[in-house]
């Protein structure tokens, strides 16, 4: 998966040269060849690591001239390439720069060959390239074989006057290595130390394809900033990286009221309903257990809101987390708010039932209680809401009351 991500974010060259032929082929031209039956066999060549057969195939569709002639031309370097013949398939790459010169399969070609260039042993050095495209699949491709190599060019592209566009990129493909050096430049961009510009870039990426050591680097350059956005970021990463204990800690510790909520809300979309049913059971304000409870349905588990709808001493909290209860859905225990309803006597929480069902859509349950409920004043209210639920339980009840 990571390296799907990878070659998406570097550039479609690259991802060229990193998916299976099948992928590559809905992934740079699903419609290329169709019609032509050496390019269809060519394909099926390369599915099938037949390197020479492909290379036959494509090569008597390239003689056509047709359509499908430039991707022909670019899989038969392919699979050259593929079957050690590293000659001649430059030879094809310069028979495709040469007769197509406006072909859009040439940055695939000239992508492949900066990677035959890796492959060989060559030197590839990003900083030659003028194309930007073509210098992060050098880089990366460097990366891969070299990292000692790469990583001070890496430097030197975050510290350039490049585009965004390719500092971003560099960055990337940074994130892919695990060596420490790799890891002490992207905690240095991390704490803003090495590039500002890039900190919230490296701090989200870190999140999202960083390893273990790379992320054990966030809570630290958590404690030590003092910007909220840089510790807003960071709080996000966590939840993409499914680093509920820290969110957990996070929301704990911290003493800023909106970094505090923000920390919540990302270990409900997380999942972490355990973590934030700690985090209830330890809170004393009034306000915080409110909006916790108002972040539980996030998660789609409902067990531990019933339990606080039962048993939370708080009428008003308990009307919370029924309310969480009406907004999850079927999911949100109709069995259990009936039960509620059926032995509270508190006005307050019995009207957040009826409020929950209504969301729910639970025409059944509204007309049992309707059936049950001795006070005239409730029955009336159950109606109006059961009046705007469309069921076939409630239709015949409203022909019942019409009778």
């Amino acid at each position: 998966m990571k390296r799907v991500l990878l070659a998406i974010a570097l550039s479609a060259p690259l991802l060229a040269q990193n998916v299976s032929v099948g992928e590559a082929q809905s992934f740079q031209a699903s419609d290329a060849g169709k019609g032509d039956e050496d390019y269809q066999k060519g394909l099926s060549a390369l599915d099938n690591h037949d390197w020479d057969g492909a290379i036959a195939a494509f090569d008597e569709s390239a003689s056509h001239k047709k359509n499908s002639a430039p991707a022909a031309l670019y899989w038969k370097a392919y699979a050259q390439n593929k079957a050690g013949r590293r000659s001649e398939a430059l030879e094809s790459i310069a028979q495709l720069r040469r007769d197509y010169k406006n072909s859009r399969w040439l940055n695939d070609a000239q992508a492949l060959e900066v990677e035959m260039r890796g492959q060989s042993g060559a030197p590839v050095n990003p900083g030659s390239e003028s194309d930007e495209e073509l210098k992060m699949v050098a880089l990366n491709s460097l990366m891969q074989g070299d990292p000692d190599r790469a990583l001070p060019i890496i430097e030197k592209v975050l510290a350039s006057n490049n585009s965004e566009k390719v500092k971003d990129k560099a960055l990337f493909v940074l994130v892919q290595s695990g060596s420490p050096k790799a890891a002490k430049l992207l905690g240095d961009i991390a704490r803003g130390t090495s590039n500002p510009n890039l900190q919230l870039r490296a701090i989200r990426y870190m999140g999202m394809m960083g390893n273990e050591e790379s992320r054990r680097e966030l809570p630290a350059v958590y404690a030590a900033s003092n910007n909220p956005e840089v510790k807003r970021a960071i709080l996000r990463s966590y939840m993409t990286s499914g680093s509920r204990d820290l969110l957990l800690n996070a929301a704990k510790a911290e003493q800023d009221p909106e970094l505090r909520h923000e920390a919540i809300k990302q270990l409900a979309v997380s999942g972490g309903s355990e973590q934030l049913w700690q985090l209830y059971s330890s809170e004393s304000s009034m306000d915080n257990k409110r909006f916790i409870l108002k972040q539980m349905f996030i998660t789609g588990k409902s067990d531990r809101l019933a339990e606080l709808a039962r048993a939370e001493k708080d009428p008003s909290l308990r009307a919370e987390a029924i309310k969480s209860l009406g907004l999850m859905g079927e999911n949100g225990r109709p069995d259990v708010l009936v039960d509620i309803y059926k032995s509270d006597t508190s006005p307050e929480v019995r009207r957040a039932v009826l409020q929950a069902l209504f969301l729910q859509n639970n025409g059944k349950a509204l007309v049992d209680l309707a059936r049950s409920e001795k006070d005239l004043e409730m029955k009336r209210e159950i109606v109006n809401k059961m009046s705007l639920v469309h069921s076939k339980e409630v239709t015949d009840y409203m022909m019942e009351i019409l009778k």
